[in-house]
């Protein structure tokens, strides 16, 4: 993986900074939630047999999802290298891409292609380019699941500015790719008193063969 890159954004994910996100999100609790939350979220898809996620930190989606759907074929695109060695307990090396998103090119195509809270963390420079590699990996589904705003906006995160961007991610890429079509949607809010998540909403979409 490289060592220098292009954004700023990419250097605090593969530094400290992304190494102290694994510390705060990790656990069972979590795991369950997520599992309420796919279940919701691709109610929608017919038994997507393999998957990659963008961004998958430690896994703990990819977890999710394979209780949902023991058989599924799993890969991960992770730019922390403190990820990754939790992705290589969970997944085989060869499904394991240890880059920037910024960096990969998809070699094959996906039954189900989903991030989940990455997006609000890419520079908005080059979300055009992800949106385009999020639909080349497509081969079925793509599901976006992220904080939603009408209108870019940049918020301070964890005191840091220029890493936090809400806008219509879903919108914006449906704009791009037309023979993309939106299936379903909805909201997951924190103080869900079963399975809370972040305030996200998700978006599923189905590419037209």
């Amino acid at each position: 993986m490289k060592k220098e890159f292009v954004t700023e954004q990419e250097s605090f994910w593969a530094g400290e900074f992304g190494a102290e996100y694994i510390e705060r999100n990790q656990g069972s609790k979590l795991i369950a939630s997520n599992i309420a939350f796919f279940c919701k979220a691709l109610r929608s898809a017919n038994n997507p047999n393999n998957c990659i996620e963008f961004g998958a930190n430690i896994g703990l989606n990819l977890i999710a999802l394979k209780y949902l759907y023991p058989e599924q074929q799993q890969y991960a695109i992770e730019i922390n290298p403190d990820a990754i060695e939790k992705l290589k307990q969970l997944l085989p090396l060869e499904h394991i891409f240890h880059i920037s998103i910024l960096d990969y090119s998809p070699t094959q195509q996906f039954d189900l292609v989903f991030t989940k809270g990455v997006l609000i963390h890419i520079n908005p420079d080059y979300l055009v380019q992800v949106y385009r590699t999020l639909y080349q990996a497509t081969g079925r589904y793509l599901l976006m699941c992220e904080y939603y705003n009408p209108t870019p906006v940049r918020i301070p995160y964890r005191g840091h500015d220029e890493l936090l961007f809400k806008r219509d991610f879903c919108g914006e890429i449906l704009s791009l790719y037309p023979d993309l079509t939106l299936i379903d949607y909805g909201f997951v809010y924190r103080h869900d008193p079963n399975h809370p998540q972040d305030d996200i909403n998700w978006f599923l979409l189905e590419k037209r063969k």
